[in-house]
């Protein structure tokens, strides 16, 4: 799948055309022989997400390395389509400081003894944020905490898995941050939404080789 520049998602940028098995298309995209409309007002990156299939057991495309379930409070790590570690409890932020929804989020930092510039302890030192994974602006990140009490923003995780997402995840991997109840839903209401005869792609035609050179020479 390619796409171009365009929108923010989630903050960062991401895709404004979507491109399917060589066929580029604005009101709809084609996956698996199946149409799928974009939403009105939807960023192309979620539209994106929506032409992969999902990863079983999860809300999120196979695009992924990372997944997070909002709705759920929980986070998986995926490889090749597949879930290699997860679900596993997390928290997310509350109390006016959410972690933002996000279909093509990437890893742009990695620091296993972070210390946070905003949280502080009680006797005023910056709260340590171990094994942290930033993947969104604002200094949004994976990183070990309480899985008991919601964030300012980043996910929590526990300490073993927190190790597992940072030694795992790799710098411009996608991470995708999803409310489950309102990502399958989207995928019912653009699969609905979608022209029952998609556009196709144009024929290929093979062109034979030209025949070789007659022989000048006489015998």
């Amino acid at each position: 799948m390619g796409f171009g520049r365009g929108r923010l998602d989630g903050g960062r940028r991401v895709a404004a055309l979507v491109a399917v098995g060589g066929l580029v298309t604005v009101g709809a995209v084609v996956v698996a022989g199946e149409a799928i409309a974009a939403l009105p007002g939807e960023a192309p990156a979620a539209t994106a997400a929506r032409a992969q299939p999902l990863v079983a057991g999860t809300p999120c495309s196979i695009s992924a390395k990372a997944c997070v379930d909002l709705d759920s409070q929980r986070a998986w790590l995926l490889k090749d389509g597949k879930i290699m570690r997860g679900p596993v409890k997390i928290a997310s932020g509350g109390n006016g400081e959410e972690t933002p929804v996000g279909h093509s989020l990437r890893v742009y930092r990695k620091e296993k003894d972070h210390l946070s510039k905003e949280s502080r302890l009680a006797n005023g030192q910056p709260a340590p944020m171990p094994w942290s994974v930033f993947f969104e602006d604002g200094g949004i990140a994976f990183h070990s905490g309480s899985p008991n009490r919601s964030s300012a923003g980043c996910i929590h995780l526990e300490p073993a898995d927190a190790e597992a997402w940072f030694n795992y995840l790799q710098i411009d991997d996608q991470v995708q941050v999803v409310k489950a109840a309102e990502e399958l839903a989207a995928r019912k209401q653009s699969a609905a939404a979608a022209p029952t005869d998609p556009p196709k792609a144009a024929p290929t035609t093979t062109t034979a080789p030209p025949p070789p050179p007659a022989d000048d020479d006489e015998d």
